[in-house]
């Protein structure tokens, strides 16, 4: 169960949200969009959402400000969170502006409203599960691209609730966060992107 958790925990990691909500986007989305746009769109993501933030990381290890990536101190996410909202900001302008996709744009929007949450929580001495906050709102942002264009993803849509459950069962198991920080998690996760159905649903 422990070997299980732990590779739910990667595969599931925060980092990886905002690159699997483009790739699903592109996937669903019925608007024509070129192979090579997709390609270097997918690639300009994962090199800012992930690769980035990971070079961050080992910095930070290095120079002691952060001693694991469990991040357990919640004063250790405040630099972390800071560089990801930048980074995220930084897509939303240059990469996913409003003129090129709509959904897109407020896809990582309400990323960035999460984030910022995470940031205001972590100042009262709460870390909210970020790997609940980034399954949660992927799920739901695909949930609006199912009504958005019609389209009956019922079987998706049920493996990403299932996802939900064993990210939580996970992050449990593992004892990095309590009951509390999960369900913060799910909410901060899930409140931005419902909130945003009114810019583009």
């Amino acid at each position: 169960m422990r070997v299980f958790s732990k590779l739910i925990s990667y595969i599931f990691n925060p980092v990886f949200i905002p690159l699997a909500g483009t790739f699903l986007y592109f996937l669903l989305s019925p608007k024509y969009n070129s192979p090579e746009a997709k390609k270097l769109i997918l690639l300009a993501i994962f090199i800012i959402t992930v690769i980035i933030p990971f070079i961050f990381f080992l910095l930070l290890k290095n120079l002691g400000w952060v001693t694991n990536s469990k991040m357990t101190n919640p004063k250790e996410r405040k630099i972390p969170l800071y560089i990801c909202i930048i980074l995220i900001y930084i897509t939303l302008i240059k990469i996913t502006p409003a003129s090129y996709s709509t959904e897109l744009y407020y896809y990582f929007v309400g990323i960035l409203g999460a984030l910022i949450s995470c940031l205001i929580m972590v100042y009262f001495n709460f870390k909210a599960s970020m790997h609940m906050m980034g399954i949660s709102g992927l799920t739901t942002f695909v949930l609006g691209l199912s009504f958005h264009y019609e389209i009956n993803i019922t079987f998706g849509l049920a493996l990403l609730i299932l996802s939900i459950g064993s990210v939580a069962t996970a992050r449990l198991y593992l004892k990095s966060h309590n009951p509390s920080e999960v369900i913060a998690g799910v909410f901060i996760g899930t409140l931005p992107q419902f909130i945003l159905f009114n810019y583009w649903l």
